[in-house]
């Protein structure tokens, strides 16, 4: 096959894709773009799928490559265009821990501020959770919307949280679920290439990322994290979407409830106007999150200025309302949140401090090791999850604690499902003699010029 200059367009073939990569090689765009062709026709076995997944993972991706992943993955199926909104179009998104639920509440604050919030999640990933499988905790909750429907929550709304439909996105849906069973979740251009191909089909002119340090963080190591954060705040700026990174604090996991159904109704708590000491990590870090989005949606002359309105919504109950909107628009059951006998796990288990101390450090990946095996992530993909397991955290760090006080209370599926997590509970909550120092929520910041700069410099 040759073009109109005589040039010979040589065949590409997957096998060679492979080794390309396992050697070390650069992707070209246009074996990129065959690459997520054929993933999203699905006419690439995904054994070979995964073995070029496992050597990007082992051997990195260079910028271009990830440009070039990225705009293919955006492109290889339908996209949203919210321009007939009639309003700025700005989305949050997190790079994933342990109890990370703030996505239900800077939609709807950001939606009640004036922004359109079209929002893209995702299922449970590694040890951390999924968005979409705690909104499916609330009975008879859609998120698998057709782009049409997508639209006309939006407009009702203001705010709508969905799936990847077969038509939105398809090869990151493959590769999305590639990548969790086959342990290459971790790696920063991968991770670009998927959260961005998402968003940027959803025809964004804003994003927030929120990208987790410390050790519930995919990626444990603090310059890996600073790269990523650069990382996707470049290519998406690229793309043209507005776009800033906040680094926060995933060294314990966000708020006092990690699992499904409890995630949503600390949420709505929240919302209501309570105000529990344990939760007020996740309610400063909401508020911050959603001031940038109200900002960048044009709503507010500076960040702090989106903050104070954000905080306005939650005061005034507008936050809520429009929360609750959007679950009755997609076909969710409201009246859950008022039933006290709605959570209803199958075993309860409270686990109790074996001495006296600080809480000097929480391994928060093992944490979320035990909240996935208690049932409220999966294994496998497909596994259904319980909306009801999970851990409510009595206990923080820097908390001082007495022996035999309670420091969570387990929730599972089944009794015999409690000895692990419990297990895994007690060797990741860390005791010293002495209250360690506070550690910043948002430790650095990213706006086009920073990701630029770092990037420039930056040692790969």
């Amino acid at each position: 096959m040759s073009d109109s200059s005589g040039h010979l367009h040589m065949p590409i073939h997957m096998i060679d894709l492979i080794r390309k990569k396992r050697d070390r090689g650069v992707l070209s765009e246009a074996e990129i773009g065959f690459l997520v062709c054929g993933a999203a026709g699905e006419s690439i076995p995904l054994e070979q799928l995964s073995a070029w997944l496992m050597a990007a993972w082992l051997n990195g991706l260079e910028l271009d490559e990830i440009r070039a992943l990225t705009v293919a993955m955006r492109d290889s199926g339908a996209k949203f265009d919210p321009s007939r909104l009639g309003k700025v179009a700005v989305d949050k998104h997190s790079t994933g821990g342990v109890g990370d639920k703030t996505s239900f509440l800077v939609a709807p604050i950001a939606a009640a501020c004036g922004v359109a919030v079209p929002m893209i999640s995702g299922r449970a990933l590694g040890h951390t959770g999924g968005t979409l499988d705690k909104l499916e905790a609330i009975p008879a909750y859609r998120t698998a919307l057709t782009l049409e429907e997508f639209e006309a929550v939006l407009q009702k709304c203001g705010a709508s949280i969905v799936s990847q439909t077969p038509a939105l996105v398809p090869a990151d849906r493959v590769l999305y679920a590639l990548r969790d069973r086959t342990g290459t979740v971790e790696s920063p251009g991968l991770i670009c290439a998927s959260i961005l191909s998402k968003k940027l089909a959803a025809g964004l002119n804003a994003l927030v990322l929120d990208v987790k340090t410390g050790s519930g963080a995919f990626l444990r190591k603090r310059e890996d994290t600073e790269y990523l954060a650069a990382l996707m705040v470049a290519t998406a700026e690229a793309a043209g979407t507005r776009t800033v990174a906040l680094m926060t604090d995933m060294g314990q996991p966000l708020g006092a409830m990690a699992g499904n159904w409890i995630e949503l109704a600390e949420c709505v708590g929240l919302m209501r106007g309570n105000r529990p000491v344990e939760s007020e990590d996740l309610r400063e870090l909401s508020l911050i999150l959603a001031g940038w989005m109200i900002h960048l949606g044009g709503q507010a002359e500076t960040p702090e200025a989106g903050y104070a309105r954000a905080e306005g919504a939650i005061v005034d109950g507008s936050a809520l309302r429009i929360f609750l909107e959007m679950i009755a628009a997609q076909g969710g059951d409201v009246l859950a949140f008022d039933d006290a006998h709605f959570h209803k796990p199958g075993a309860t288990r409270v686990v109790e401090a074996l001495e006296t101390g600080f809480i000097s450090s929480m391994d928060t990946t093992m944490l979320g090791w035990a909240v996935q095996r208690l049932g409220a992530g999966r294994e496998k993909a497909g596994e259904p999850v319980d909306p009801h397991a999970g851990i409510h955290f009595h206990a923080r760090r820097g908390a001082f604690v007495e022996k035999g006080q309670p420091l969570a209370t387990l929730y599972a599926t089944r009794e015999a499902m409690l000895a692990e997590p419990e297990s895994l509970l007690k060797r990741a909550i860390v005791f010293s003699a002495t209250k360690p120092e506070t550690v910043p929520l948002v430790s650095r910041i990213f706006t086009q010029d920073d990701a630029e700069i770092y990037l420039r410099n930056a040692v790969r």
